[in-house]
Parts: structure tokens; C-alpha cells; sequence
């Protein structure tokens, strides 16, 4: 039977955890800004990246055409592909319906898998599906820290043999208003689809696009940018959702605190009150029989 002792450190429990999931949904919602701000600040960049390279392939037809060929000679593959999870826990269905997404997007693709996975959490959940994990690394805490991520990733890529590798990420994107969708991309190489689709984009305005300097050197530095935006809005998308889905779930944790402070401390008062009927009881009842004892 509960006392109303026991019921107090209850309470007090209770409200020192209220206190903490109050200041991580605090702490989520500031961090959802930033990494939204950021994916946000990243559209126009993307656009001018895109017409950077559709200007490139206007004016270098024979060098693109090259490049195809190269790409279609490629049949063996070793797919590696990278995950954005999360370190930490208190995310819901985060890490798992990513895992999931993983494990049964990479049963359709031939050849060999290596998985890269960013996030201690959902390595663990990959590695208890089967899924072998063959590079990790530690999910950044911030927006300035994400370049530093990006930089090793791609540092990583770039040590393996891209002609015959393809590269795809994974990662939980922001819906428009409530929750997220796990998203597959191919990340390397730039194919002929890639190329394709950057080349019936309409340029905006009539004038005739030209590449100023090298050719090859423009190439490889829009290239360049062009990964590396990649990754990062990955990363910046994941970790969006990743917080939204932390606040969410602090939502609901500090609901479910605050009906059970109702329900102890309703409790509390009727057993403090039960207490204190039973003490004037008592001292009715000994007033009573001093009463009778006096009468006598």
C-alpha cells in the first residue's frame, strides 16, 4: 500500500523529470531552427551549382559525351551506402523505420554492400538486421560542425575506385508540416540520367551561357560543390528530423508526466486526507471517553 511518503518521492521524481524533458524540448526546437535555416540557405546555392554544370554542358558537348561512354562501360559494382541516423536516443521511430528503409532498399541492388553509417544508434539497429557496417562516424552536434563530417565522407569516397563503385545516401527527410520520409539518393558517380536531366533543364534567360577559364578546372570544382551539397543537405535534413521527431516525442513524454503528477497528486490529497480523518478521529473518540471517565 502506497504511503505518503513513498507517494512524495513520487511526486518529486516526477516533477525533476518533467523539468529535464521541458529543457530537451526547449533545446529541439532551438536546434530544429538552425538545421532547417540551414537546408533552407542551401535551395539558391543548389540552383546556382545546377546552372553552373547545365552551362558547362552547353558549351563542352564532345568532352559530356566522353564521360557517358566512361560511365557506361561499368557493370561490376560495389555499392556503399551511407546512413544518417542519430548518436543519440529519445527519437521514436527515427533510427528504426531508417533501418528498415536500409535494409530493404539495399535487398533490390546488385553486388557487393558496404554500409557507412553515421550515428552510433542506428549502426546498432543496421547490425541487428544483418547488415554489415564497415565505416561509422559520429553524427555533428551543430550546423558548423556538419563540414568537417562532409569533408571526411567525401575523403572516404574518393580513396575508392569511383568506376567501379556506386555510392547512395540515406536519410530521414523534413515532410512539409509534420514528420519525415526516408529518402534513397545516388550519390556517385554522375551518371548519364544525371547529366541528362541537367541538360533539358531550360536556361533562364536568352542569352547564350559561357564558361570562363578552364574547362576541365570549372568542371571539377562545380563537381566538387555539387557533392559536397549533397552531403551536407543530407546531413542537415537528417538532423531536422531527427530533432522534430525528438520534440515530438518530448511532446508526449511531458503529457504523459503531467497526467501522472494529476494522478499522484490526487492521490496524495486523499490519502493526506484519509490521515487526517483517522487523527481527528482519534482525538474525538479520546475526548469522548475522558468525557465519560470525568461524567463517572
Amino acid at each position: 500500500m502506497e504511503t505518503l511518503e513513498s507517494l512524495r518521492r513520487k511526486l518529486d521524481g516526477a516533477t525533476d523529470l518533467k523539468s529535464v524533458v521541458s529543457t530537451m524540448k526547449a533545446m529541439a526546437a532551438s536546434n530544429i531552427h538552425q538545421y532547417e535555416m540551414a537546408v533552407s540557405a542551401l535551395t539558391d546555392y543548389h540552383r546556382t551549382l545546377n546552372l553552373g554544370i547545365i552551362a558547362y554542358f552547353k558549351q563542352a558537348k564532345n568532352e559530356t559525351m566522353t564521360i557517358e561512354e566512361a560511365q557506361q562501360g561499368n557493370k561490376e559494382k560495389i555499392i556503399y551506402a551511407i546512413v544518417f541516423g542519430s548518436d543519440q536516443g529519445l527519437v521514436a521511430q527515427f533510427n528504426d523505420s531508417l533501418a528498415e528503409f536500409v535494409s530493404h532498399s539495399l535487398q533490390s541492388l546488385p553486388g557487393t554492400k558496404e554500409v557507412w553509417a553515421v550515428g552510433e544508434r542506428v549502426k546498432l539497429l543496421l547490425s541487428d538486421v544483418g547488415v554489415t557496417i564497415t565505416r561509422s562516424f559520429h553524427v555533428p552536434n551543430s550546423v558548423h560542425a556538419i563540414t568537417h563530417l562532409v569533408a571526411e565522407i567525401l575523403m572516404e569516397c574518393l580513396e575508392r575506385n569511383i568506376d567501379e563503385s556506386q555510392f547512395y545516401i540515406f536519410h530521414n527527410r523534413p515532410k512539409e508540416r509534420r514528420g519525415y520520409d526516408q529518402v534513397m539518393q545516388k550519390f556517385l558517380p554522375l551518371d548519364k540520367k544525371w547529366m541528362d536531366s541537367l541538360k533539358s533543364a531550360p536556361w533562364p534567360t536568352k542569352k547564350i551561357p559561357q564558361v570562363a577559364g578552364s574547362m576541365r578546372s570549372t568542371l571539377k570544382a562545380l563537381v566538387s560543390e555539387y557533392l559536397f551539397l549533397a552531403l551536407f543537405k543530407a546531413c542537415a535534413e537528417s538532423l531536422a528530423s531527427e530533432n522534430a521527431s525528438r520534440l515530438d516525442a518530448m511532446q508526449r513524454a511531458e503529457k504523459n508526466i503531467e497526467e501522472l503528477l494529476n494522478d499522484l497528486g490526487y492521490e496524495f490529497h486523499r490519502l493526506r486526507q484519509s490521515s487526517i480523518d483517522e487523527e481527528l478521529f482519534d482525538v474525538v473518540s479520546g475526548f469522548e471517553t475522558m468525557k465519560k471517565h470525568k461524567n463517572l
